[in-house]
C-alpha cells in the first residue's frame, strides 16, 4: 500500500500555552498523538489501535498564540502487529519546522492484545523511503 499523508491543522490559543507564554507541551503531545492516530486509523480502525510510544518529541521552535499549526502524518513503516507513523508539524507562510517525530501504534484484538494487521507499506519515493528507513531504525531493523 502506498504512503499517504494526512493533515489537520489546529489554531494555538491561550489557554494551549504555559507559564512561558509558549505552546505547553502535554497539549502539543496530545495533538501529536491524534495526528498519528488519524494516520494509523486511516489503515485499520480506531478501536483496534493503541499508541505505545512517542519516539523524539522535540521542539525546535516555540509556538505562540495565534499560529496555526498544520500536522501531516503519514503510516511509514508496518511491522506484524505494529504501525509507525511520521508527524511533522510546520506553521507560518515559509512552512518553518516546530516538530517532527515518530509515533508507535500496536493493533490490538478485543482482548487488548497485539493482533496481526497484514498490513504492507510500499515508501515509493526517496523522502519516504528516508522516514521508513529512519522507522526502522528505531526498531533496530535494517
Amino acid at each position: 500500500m502506498d504512503i499517504k499523508t494526512y493533515v489537520i491543522h489546529r489554531h494555538v490559543k491561550g489557554q494551549d500555552l504555559n507559564h512561558h507564554g509558549t505552546l505547553f507541551a502535554g497539549r502539543g503531545a496530545e495533538w501529536f498523538v491524534e495526528a498519528g492516530l488519524i494516520a494509523a486509523a486511516s489503515l485499520t480502525s480506531p478501536e483496534r489501535i493503541v499508541c505505545v510510544n512517542i519516539h523524539g518529541m522535540i521542539f525546535s521552535k516555540p509556538v505562540r498564540a495565534g499560529h496555526i499549526l498544520r500536522f501531516e502524518s503519514k503510516v511509514v513503516f508496518a511491522g506484524k502487529s505494529r504501525l509507525a507513523t511520521h508527524v511533522d508539524i510546520v506553521f507560518g507562510h515559509n512552512d518553518e519546522q516546530v516538530l517532527d517525530g515518530f509515533l508507535t501504534f500496536v493493533h490490538v484484538g478485543p482482548d487488548g492484545r497485539p493482533l496481526p494487521h497484514c498490513i504492507v507499506i510500499d515508501a515509493v519515493n526517496p523522502v519516504d523511503r528516508e522516514l521508513q528507513e529512519r522507522a526502522k531504525a528505531l526498531y533496530g531493523q535494517r
